[in-house]
Formats: C-alpha cells, sequence, structure tokens
C-alpha cells in the first residue's frame, strides 16, 4: 500500500526562493544570527569556552583581588600564628633549659645564661656513676614497648570486634568497655596489686606490664578509623572465602597503618612516663628511668641538679627519636582516616 508524502515546495513558491538564488537579506541575516550564536558562545558567557574561563577567572579574583583567603583577614592570621609561636617557645624552652644545664660545670648550674660556655660532659657521667642508667633506659624500653604493642592488639581485636560484627548487646557493651576509662588507675590499684601477688609476679617488669594491657583509647580511636571503611571491602573479603582473622590482617590492618603509628607512639609515651605504678609494683629503685630520677633528690647537699638535669636528657632521647621516626604516619593519621 502507497503512502502518501506531501508535495515539496516547488522552486519559485512563494516563500522559498530557487536554489542558488537567495536573497541577499536573507543570507546575510542567517550569517549574522550565525555569527551572533558563536560570538555569543565565546564572548556572552554561555556554557562552552569563554564562560568557564570567565568563571575561573571570576573565581580567582575573588579570592586573589586583595581579599582575605578563606575568609580570614590578615590581622587574625597574624594573630593565630603568634599565638602558635608563643606556645611552641613555652613547650620548647624548658627542653632547652633542661639539655643547657646539664651541659654546665658543676660550679655553673645556677648561672642564668641561656647557652651554656664551657661545655662539659661532667654531669653524664655523674649521672652513670649514681645510677645504672644504661640498664634502667633498657628495662623501661622493654616495659614501654611490650605495653604499647600489648594495647595495640587488644584494642585492633576489641574495635574489629565491634565494627566487623553485629549482636545483640553490642552498644551497650561497647559503653561498658569505653566508661573503664573514666575509672581511675588508683581505684583498682590494689585489686591488681593483690592479684598478682597471689600469681608471685611482684617486683617483677611483668607486674608493671600486665595490669595495663588493655586500654580504652585504643578502642575508642581504632573504631572511629575503621567505622570509616567502606562496608563492600569486608564484604568483599567475606565473598572472596578470606576468614575474619585474615581480613583483618590482609585488609583492616594495612589501612590502619598510620592510625597504628600514631596510636602506638601515644601509648608508647604513656608508659614511658608512667610514674605511680612502677614505684609501688618495684621494690628496686633501679629498675627503670623513673625511679632512678629519684636518687638524685634529698641528697646530704641537697637535690643534684646537674645529674637530675643529665639523666632526664637521656630518657628523653628515645622518645625524641621515635617521634622523629614515625612523624609522618602521625601526621597522615589526622590527614585520613579510612581508605585512601
Amino acid at each position: 500500500m502507497a503512502v502518501s508524502t506531501p508535495d515539496a515546495p516547488a522552486a519559485g513558491d512563494a516563500g522559498v526562493p530557487p536554489p542558488g538564488q537567495h536573497s541577499g537579506g536573507q543570507h546575510d541575516g542567517r550569517n549574522r544570527d550565525d555569527g551572533g550564536n558563536r560570538g555569543g558562545g565565546r564572548r556572552g558567557g554561555g556554557d562552552h569556552g569563554g564562560g568557564r574561563r570567565w568563571r575561573r577567572h571570576g573565581h580567582r579574583g575573588h579570592g586573589g583581588a586583595g581579599g582575605p583567603v578563606g575568609g580570614r583577614s590578615p590581622l587574625s592570621s597574624f594573630v593565630g600564628h603568634a599565638v602558635l609561636a608563643v606556645l611552641s617557645v613555652a613547650c620548647i624552652f624548658p627542653i632547652c633549659w633542661m639539655y643547657a644545664t646539664s651541659l654546665r660545670r658543676p660550679g655553673d648550674i645556677y648561672d642564668t645564661s641561656l647557652l651554656p660556655w664551657p661545655l662539659s660532659i661532667g654531669n653524664y657521667r655523674h649521672a652513670a656513676d649514681v645510677i645504672p642508667i644504661g640498664q634502667m633506659l633498657l628495662n623501661t624500653f622493654v616495659v614501654a614497648s611490650l605495653t604499647a604493642i600489648g594495647q595495640l592488639l587488644t584494642g585492633l581485636l576489641a574495635a574489629y570486634a565491634f565494627t566487623a560484627w553485629r549482636f545483640r548487646g553490642q552498644r551497650l557493651l561497647y559503653l561498658l568497655f569505653v566508661g573503664t576509662w573514666l575509672v581511675p588507675f588508683q581505684v583498682t590499684m590494689v585489686s591488681n596489686y593483690t592479684l598478682l601477688f597471689e600469681f608471685g609476679l611482684l617486683n617483677t617488669l611483668a607486674e608493671v606490664i600486665i595490669p595495663t594491657l588493655c586500654t580504652a583509647l585504643g578502642v575508642l580511636l581504632l573504631r572511629q578509623h575503621m567505622e570509616s571503611f567502606p562496608k563492600e571491602v569486608l564484604e568483599a573479603a567475606r565473598v572472596d572465602g578470606r576468614s575474619s582473622w585474615s581480613t583483618l590482617w590482609t585488609v583492616v590492618v594495612p589501612n590502619l597503618r598510620p592510625a597504628l603509628a600514631a596510636l602506638g607512639i601515644v601509648l608508647f609515651i604513656n608508659a614511658w612516663n608512667e610514674y605511680f605504678w612502677p614505684s609501688m609494683a618495684l621494690q628496686q629503685a633501679n629498675s627503670m628511668i623513673q625511679l632512678g630520677l629519684r636518687g638524685f633528690l634529698g641528697g646530704t647537699e641537697g637535690n643534684d641538679w646537674g645529674g637530675i638535669m643529665a639523666a632526664s636528657g637521656l630518657a628523653c632521647l628515645p622518645i625524641f627519636g621515635l617521634y622523629l621516626v614515625l612523624q609522618r604516619h602521625i601526621v597522615n593519621a589526622f590527614v585520613h582516616s579510612g581508605l585512601k
């Protein structure tokens, strides 16, 4: 069946000029229209070409043409940097004074000059003669390392359990676990001491380590990082046939390295600076460096400030070295959370 189509208008009909005989006005009009459209696309602020350039230049000019960057005026920026500089000096000055005093001669201990001259290492020799500082530093390093590793391990396992698994009473159990952070150590001190006495661990380094192996701080921080993990990653690991243990060590831990490094150095410093529990648990004053510093206090001639400053300076060196090695991971832990 034939389909009828409307006849095309013949050349010469009204309103339709013959081919090749377009009127100059219409041709020029179309050229003007086309040129106007093309020009509008370039200059009229359209979505192509010049519009994007105008927006980009306008965006830069809004923040760079003498205006404040990020909404902060130069005065507020100067005040903020000045406050940070004052706080930095307040934190660094006691450390500089400690090392400066340790390098003075015994007769110049009370000198008020910031830079010691002439330099002397007599205080360090004196500190090594009074206490076995090398053995103390080794014992303290072992205790702090094992404590930090134990707290990282228990915190990692607990945080993974609270994140990857769902069970009845999970929220209540998590709140109770974190709530132990609010309980002072002095409350459980006597019960811990009695329990370790029953186990025969008194006056040993294990007595200092075991009661501090679990910490709510590690669980709280690591769980916050794990919560930012895409759940699809853990589900894909399960579909791939990985067990929960394998998923933890092959998927979760590699992405937690910055957080683990930052938390590890915090836990190490806390264990390194601990004084109260070691002083109660250990009867030997020469077991750890925190207890050894007491040997320079209350002598027949008063406090031995030269020996105290020298021993304290040596006690701070491992902390400074650990921070220099792990500072990149510490910064990344606060910049990134979860998968990159």
